[in-house]
Protein backbone atom coordinates (compact mmCIF):
# COMPACT_ATOMS: atom_id res chain seq x y z
CA UNK A 1 0.00 0.00 0.00
CA UNK A 2 1.37 3.62 -1.15
CA UNK A 3 1.93 6.34 1.56
CA UNK A 4 -1.06 8.08 0.22
CA UNK A 5 -3.96 5.05 0.42
CA UNK A 6 -2.06 4.47 4.18
CA UNK A 7 -3.08 8.15 5.22
CA UNK A 8 -6.46 7.79 3.35
CA UNK A 9 -7.33 4.35 5.47
CA UNK A 10 -5.90 6.15 8.57
CA UNK A 11 -7.95 8.97 8.21
CA UNK A 12 -10.94 6.51 7.48
CA UNK A 13 -10.59 4.34 10.65
CA UNK A 14 -10.69 8.08 12.99
CA UNK A 15 -13.32 10.38 11.38
CA UNK A 16 -13.11 12.26 14.57
CA UNK A 17 -9.43 13.51 14.13
CA UNK A 18 -5.64 11.48 13.70
CA UNK A 19 -2.75 13.59 14.56
CA UNK A 20 0.31 14.01 12.48
CA UNK A 21 2.30 12.87 15.09
CA UNK A 22 0.42 9.84 15.02
CA UNK A 23 0.44 9.08 11.47
CA UNK A 24 4.29 9.64 11.57
CA UNK A 25 4.61 6.74 13.81
CA UNK A 26 2.11 4.50 12.48
CA UNK A 27 3.95 5.29 8.79
CA UNK A 28 7.44 5.34 9.83
CA UNK A 29 7.72 8.63 7.96
CA UNK A 30 8.39 12.37 9.30
CA UNK A 31 5.57 14.77 10.14
CA UNK A 32 6.88 16.63 7.25
CA UNK A 33 6.27 13.91 5.04
CA UNK A 34 3.10 13.38 6.13
CA UNK A 35 2.13 17.29 5.68
CA UNK A 36 3.85 17.27 1.96
CA UNK A 37 1.45 13.95 1.14
CA UNK A 38 -1.59 15.87 2.63
CA UNK A 39 -0.83 19.15 0.80
CA UNK A 40 -0.73 16.94 -2.36
CA UNK A 41 -3.78 14.70 -1.89
CA UNK A 42 -5.52 18.54 -0.91
CA UNK A 43 -4.34 19.02 -4.49
CA UNK A 44 -6.37 16.30 -5.90
CA UNK A 45 -9.64 17.81 -4.64
CA UNK A 46 -9.52 15.87 -1.13
CA UNK A 47 -10.96 18.07 1.78
CA UNK A 48 -8.77 17.32 4.99
CA UNK A 49 -9.48 19.42 7.54
CA UNK A 50 -6.37 20.53 10.15
CA UNK A 51 -6.42 21.61 13.85
CA UNK A 52 -4.57 21.56 17.04
CA UNK A 53 -7.05 19.50 19.10
CA UNK A 54 -8.12 16.94 16.20
CA UNK A 55 -5.27 16.60 14.13
CA UNK A 56 -6.18 15.90 10.65
CA UNK A 57 -9.09 15.46 9.31
CA UNK A 58 -11.02 13.84 6.23
CA UNK A 59 -14.07 15.88 5.65
CA UNK A 60 -15.06 15.04 1.73
CA UNK A 61 -13.86 13.50 -1.41
CA UNK A 62 -13.50 14.49 -4.79
CA UNK A 63 -15.71 12.90 -7.73
CA UNK A 64 -12.91 10.77 -9.06
CA UNK A 65 -11.26 7.29 -8.87
CA UNK A 66 -7.98 7.95 -7.31
CA UNK A 67 -5.91 4.75 -6.82
CA UNK A 68 -4.34 4.99 -3.72
CA UNK A 69 -8.16 6.20 -2.28
CA UNK A 70 -9.45 2.84 -3.67
CA UNK A 71 -6.53 1.14 -2.42
CA UNK A 72 -6.91 2.47 0.94
CA UNK A 73 -10.66 0.85 0.97
CA UNK A 74 -9.58 -2.61 0.07
CA UNK A 75 -6.78 -3.71 2.37
CA UNK A 76 -8.51 -6.50 3.67
CA UNK A 77 -9.06 -7.94 -0.01
CA UNK A 78 -7.27 -11.15 -0.82
CA UNK A 79 -6.69 -10.84 -4.99
CA UNK A 80 -8.97 -8.99 -6.44
CA UNK A 81 -7.66 -5.33 -5.98
CA UNK A 82 -4.58 -5.67 -4.71
CA UNK A 83 -3.01 -3.61 -7.43
CA UNK A 84 -5.33 -1.06 -9.27
CA UNK A 85 -4.01 1.52 -12.32
CA UNK A 86 -6.47 4.28 -13.00
CA UNK A 87 -6.30 6.15 -16.18
CA UNK A 88 -7.98 9.18 -17.62
CA UNK A 89 -9.17 7.47 -20.63
CA UNK A 90 -7.90 4.40 -23.05
CA UNK A 91 -9.28 2.95 -25.75
CA UNK A 92 -10.66 -0.29 -23.46
CA UNK A 93 -9.88 -1.35 -20.11
CA UNK A 94 -9.52 -5.32 -21.68
CA UNK A 95 -7.14 -4.00 -24.29
CA UNK A 96 -4.93 -2.58 -21.48
CA UNK A 97 -5.46 -6.05 -19.13
CA UNK A 98 -4.53 -7.77 -22.10
CA UNK A 99 -0.93 -6.28 -22.51
CA UNK A 100 -0.60 -6.35 -18.43
CA UNK A 101 -1.51 -10.22 -19.05
CA UNK A 102 0.99 -10.65 -21.57
CA UNK A 103 3.68 -9.01 -19.72
CA UNK A 104 3.44 -11.72 -16.69
CA UNK A 105 1.48 -9.37 -14.38
CA UNK A 106 -0.37 -11.44 -11.30
CA UNK A 107 -3.49 -11.65 -11.29
CA UNK A 108 -5.93 -9.35 -9.65
CA UNK A 109 -5.01 -5.85 -10.96
CA UNK A 110 -7.58 -3.41 -11.84
CA UNK A 111 -7.65 -1.19 -14.72
CA UNK A 112 -10.21 2.03 -14.31
CA UNK A 113 -10.64 4.50 -17.30
CA UNK A 114 -12.26 7.66 -16.57
CA UNK A 115 -13.51 7.21 -20.12
CA UNK A 116 -12.92 5.39 -22.99
CA UNK A 117 -12.94 5.69 -26.54
CA UNK A 118 -13.53 2.22 -27.82
CA UNK A 119 -15.33 0.35 -24.99
CA UNK A 120 -16.77 -2.80 -26.10
CA UNK A 121 -19.72 -5.52 -25.10
CA UNK A 122 -20.70 -8.70 -26.10
CA UNK A 123 -20.95 -9.72 -29.68
CA UNK A 124 -18.90 -6.39 -30.39
CA UNK A 125 -21.28 -4.01 -29.32
CA UNK A 126 -19.94 -0.99 -28.67
CA UNK A 127 -20.29 0.63 -24.90
CA UNK A 128 -20.77 3.97 -24.27
CA UNK A 129 -18.16 5.56 -21.78
CA UNK A 130 -18.91 9.05 -20.87
CA UNK A 131 -15.95 10.79 -18.85
CA UNK A 132 -17.06 10.74 -15.18
CA UNK A 133 -20.26 9.13 -15.23
CA UNK A 134 -19.81 5.56 -14.83
CA UNK A 135 -17.26 2.25 -13.45
CA UNK A 136 -15.61 1.24 -16.52
CA UNK A 137 -12.79 -1.12 -15.42
CA UNK A 138 -11.37 -4.92 -16.10
CA UNK A 139 -9.76 -7.37 -14.03
CA UNK A 140 -7.09 -9.47 -14.41
CA UNK A 141 -7.80 -13.35 -13.45
CA UNK A 142 -5.73 -16.52 -13.97
CA UNK A 143 -8.06 -19.28 -12.02
CA UNK A 144 -7.17 -23.13 -12.30
CA UNK A 145 -10.34 -23.52 -14.43
CA UNK A 146 -10.81 -25.89 -17.35
CA UNK A 147 -11.66 -23.11 -19.95
CA UNK A 148 -15.90 -24.57 -20.31
CA UNK A 149 -15.69 -23.44 -16.75
CA UNK A 150 -14.96 -19.82 -17.35
CA UNK A 151 -18.78 -18.85 -17.30
CA UNK A 152 -18.78 -19.32 -13.47
CA UNK A 153 -16.45 -16.36 -13.31
CA UNK A 154 -19.52 -14.52 -14.95
CA UNK A 155 -22.10 -15.28 -12.99
CA UNK A 156 -19.87 -14.60 -9.39
CA UNK A 157 -19.23 -11.13 -11.00
CA UNK A 158 -23.16 -10.52 -11.78
CA UNK A 159 -24.01 -11.82 -8.12
CA UNK A 160 -21.51 -9.76 -7.00
CA UNK A 161 -22.67 -6.17 -9.20
CA UNK A 162 -25.87 -6.89 -7.86
CA UNK A 163 -24.71 -7.15 -3.54
CA UNK A 164 -23.32 -4.15 -4.15
CA UNK A 165 -25.29 -1.68 -6.18
CA UNK A 166 -28.37 -3.18 -3.67
CA UNK A 167 -26.10 -1.94 -1.05
CA UNK A 168 -24.82 1.22 -2.11
CA UNK A 169 -28.04 2.46 -3.73
CA UNK A 170 -30.66 0.77 -1.84
CA UNK A 171 -32.11 -0.47 -5.75
CA UNK A 172 -33.02 -4.49 -6.22
CA UNK A 173 -31.30 -5.26 -9.08
CA UNK A 174 -32.02 -8.73 -11.35
CA UNK A 175 -29.74 -10.56 -13.39
CA UNK A 176 -30.69 -11.15 -17.03
CA UNK A 177 -28.21 -13.98 -18.26
CA UNK A 178 -25.85 -14.47 -19.32
CA UNK A 179 -24.19 -11.14 -18.05
CA UNK A 180 -26.53 -8.31 -17.99
CA UNK A 181 -27.65 -6.60 -14.85
CA UNK A 182 -30.80 -4.42 -14.89
CA UNK A 183 -32.95 -2.55 -12.94
CA UNK A 184 -36.21 -1.80 -12.92
CA UNK A 185 -36.79 -3.87 -15.89
CA UNK A 186 -33.82 -1.86 -17.74
CA UNK A 187 -29.86 -2.36 -18.62
CA UNK A 188 -27.61 -0.90 -15.81
CA UNK A 189 -24.76 -2.90 -15.67
CA UNK A 190 -22.81 -5.32 -17.86
CA UNK A 191 -19.84 -8.45 -17.96
CA UNK A 192 -17.53 -9.12 -21.18
CA UNK A 193 -15.79 -12.37 -20.28
CA UNK A 194 -12.27 -12.48 -22.53
CA UNK A 195 -9.67 -15.86 -22.10
CA UNK A 196 -7.15 -16.85 -23.36
CA UNK A 197 -6.99 -20.72 -22.85
CA UNK A 198 -5.08 -23.87 -24.10
CA UNK A 199 -7.41 -26.94 -25.12
CA UNK A 200 -7.71 -27.71 -20.99
CA UNK A 201 -6.00 -24.90 -19.33
CA UNK A 202 -7.03 -21.26 -19.09
CA UNK A 203 -4.24 -18.98 -19.23
CA UNK A 204 -6.02 -15.82 -17.70
CA UNK A 205 -9.42 -14.43 -18.01
CA UNK A 206 -10.10 -10.88 -18.56
CA UNK A 207 -13.32 -9.36 -16.24
CA UNK A 208 -14.64 -6.49 -18.17
CA UNK A 209 -17.53 -4.14 -16.52
CA UNK A 210 -19.33 -1.56 -17.09
CA UNK A 211 -21.53 0.25 -14.92
CA UNK A 212 -23.63 3.07 -15.53
CA UNK A 213 -23.70 5.23 -12.53
CA UNK A 214 -24.67 8.86 -13.24
CA UNK A 215 -25.69 8.85 -16.36
CA UNK A 216 -28.32 11.41 -17.14
CA UNK A 217 -31.51 9.93 -19.87
CA UNK A 218 -29.80 12.68 -23.02
CA UNK A 219 -26.30 11.31 -22.31
CA UNK A 220 -27.74 7.77 -23.90
CA UNK A 221 -28.02 7.51 -27.72
CA UNK A 222 -31.56 7.59 -28.86
CA UNK A 223 -31.55 4.04 -29.73
CA UNK A 224 -31.00 3.03 -26.31
CA UNK A 225 -33.46 4.91 -23.98
CA UNK A 226 -35.52 2.43 -23.80
CA UNK A 227 -33.42 -0.40 -22.77
CA UNK A 228 -31.26 1.30 -20.61
CA UNK A 229 -30.85 3.92 -17.32
CA UNK A 230 -28.12 4.47 -14.80
CA UNK A 231 -28.29 4.39 -11.10
CA UNK A 232 -28.72 7.86 -10.48
CA UNK A 233 -32.21 7.63 -12.53
CA UNK A 234 -33.08 4.65 -10.60
CA UNK A 235 -32.41 6.21 -7.22
CA UNK A 236 -32.83 9.16 -7.58
CA UNK A 237 -29.99 10.90 -6.43
CA UNK A 238 -26.37 10.80 -7.56
CA UNK A 239 -24.21 7.82 -6.41
CA UNK A 240 -20.52 7.90 -4.86
CA UNK A 241 -18.51 6.10 -8.02
CA UNK A 242 -15.58 5.91 -5.71
CA UNK A 243 -17.66 4.32 -2.65
CA UNK A 244 -19.20 1.84 -5.41
CA UNK A 245 -16.27 0.90 -7.20
CA UNK A 246 -14.95 -0.28 -3.71
CA UNK A 247 -18.13 -2.11 -2.82
CA UNK A 248 -17.90 -4.04 -5.94
CA UNK A 249 -14.09 -4.77 -6.05
CA UNK A 250 -15.02 -6.38 -2.00
CA UNK A 251 -17.66 -8.24 -3.39
CA UNK A 252 -16.31 -9.32 -6.65
CA UNK A 253 -13.11 -10.57 -4.55
CA UNK A 254 -15.17 -12.16 -2.29
CA UNK A 255 -17.08 -14.46 -4.84
CA UNK A 256 -13.95 -15.13 -6.87
CA UNK A 257 -12.61 -16.21 -3.77
CA UNK A 258 -16.03 -18.78 -3.37
CA UNK A 259 -15.49 -20.20 -7.38
CA UNK A 260 -11.58 -21.13 -6.31
CA UNK A 261 -12.15 -23.53 -3.71
CA UNK A 262 -15.11 -24.60 -4.96
CA UNK A 263 -18.19 -22.79 -3.91
CA UNK A 264 -19.98 -21.96 -6.91
CA UNK A 265 -22.84 -24.12 -5.76
CA UNK A 266 -23.45 -21.35 -3.65
CA UNK A 267 -22.75 -18.39 -5.94
CA UNK A 268 -25.44 -20.36 -8.37
CA UNK A 269 -27.61 -20.50 -5.62
CA UNK A 270 -27.68 -16.63 -5.25
CA UNK A 271 -27.19 -15.85 -9.03
CA UNK A 272 -30.75 -18.56 -9.44
CA UNK A 273 -32.61 -16.42 -7.11
CA UNK A 274 -31.92 -13.06 -8.35
CA UNK A 275 -32.58 -14.30 -12.09
CA UNK A 276 -35.04 -12.61 -14.34
CA UNK A 277 -34.52 -15.28 -16.98
CA UNK A 278 -34.98 -18.38 -15.08
CA UNK A 279 -38.81 -19.55 -15.99
CA UNK A 280 -39.37 -17.91 -18.79
CA UNK A 281 -39.75 -18.44 -22.22
CA UNK A 282 -36.90 -17.31 -24.21
CA UNK A 283 -35.57 -16.94 -27.65
CA UNK A 284 -31.39 -16.92 -28.29
CA UNK A 285 -29.75 -16.56 -30.84
CA UNK A 286 -26.24 -18.14 -30.82
CA UNK A 287 -24.62 -16.97 -33.88
CA UNK A 288 -25.95 -17.89 -37.06
CA UNK A 289 -28.72 -20.26 -34.85
CA UNK A 290 -31.61 -19.77 -32.91
CA UNK A 291 -33.31 -21.57 -30.17
CA UNK A 292 -36.38 -21.17 -28.49
CA UNK A 293 -37.46 -22.71 -25.17
CA UNK A 294 -37.91 -22.18 -21.29
CA UNK A 295 -35.60 -21.59 -19.22
CA UNK A 296 -34.98 -24.07 -16.28
CA UNK A 297 -32.13 -23.53 -14.05
CA UNK A 298 -28.37 -22.90 -14.33
CA UNK A 299 -25.91 -25.80 -14.84
CA UNK A 300 -22.90 -26.47 -12.94
CA UNK A 301 -20.05 -24.85 -14.72
CA UNK A 302 -22.35 -21.68 -15.15
CA UNK A 303 -24.11 -22.57 -18.45
CA UNK A 304 -28.20 -22.26 -19.12
CA UNK A 305 -30.41 -25.38 -18.92
CA UNK A 306 -33.16 -24.26 -21.42
CA UNK A 307 -35.56 -27.10 -22.13
CA UNK A 308 -36.63 -26.64 -25.94
CA UNK A 309 -40.13 -26.25 -27.47
CA UNK A 310 -39.62 -30.05 -28.78
CA UNK A 311 -38.60 -31.22 -25.09
CA UNK A 312 -34.55 -31.40 -25.21
CA UNK A 313 -32.82 -30.08 -22.49
CA UNK A 314 -29.96 -27.89 -23.97
CA UNK A 315 -26.58 -26.69 -22.13
CA UNK A 316 -26.05 -23.25 -23.65
CA UNK A 317 -22.97 -21.46 -22.98
CA UNK A 318 -23.50 -18.54 -24.37
CA UNK A 319 -25.85 -15.76 -26.96
CA UNK A 320 -28.19 -13.33 -26.58
CA UNK A 321 -31.78 -13.32 -24.98
CA UNK A 322 -34.56 -11.92 -25.73
CA UNK A 323 -37.41 -13.00 -22.76
CA UNK A 324 -40.55 -13.39 -24.57
CA UNK A 325 -43.54 -11.96 -23.01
Amino acid sequence: MTTDAKILSALRASPDGVSGEDLAEQLDISRAAIWARIEELRRLGYEIEAGPHFGYRLVSVPDVLHADDLLARLYQTKIIGRDIRVFEQTTSTNDVIEKLARDGVKEGVVVFAESQTRGRGRLGRKWISPAYKGLWFSILLRPELRPQETTQLTVASATALCRAIQAETGLNPEIKWPNDVWVNGKKVAGVLTELSAELDRVKHVILGIGVDVNLGTGEFPADLRQQATSLKLEAGRAISRADLAAAILRELDHDYLRVCIGQFTKVADEWEARCQTIGRDVTIQIGGRRVQGRAESLGESGELLLRTEHGHLERIGGGDVTLEK
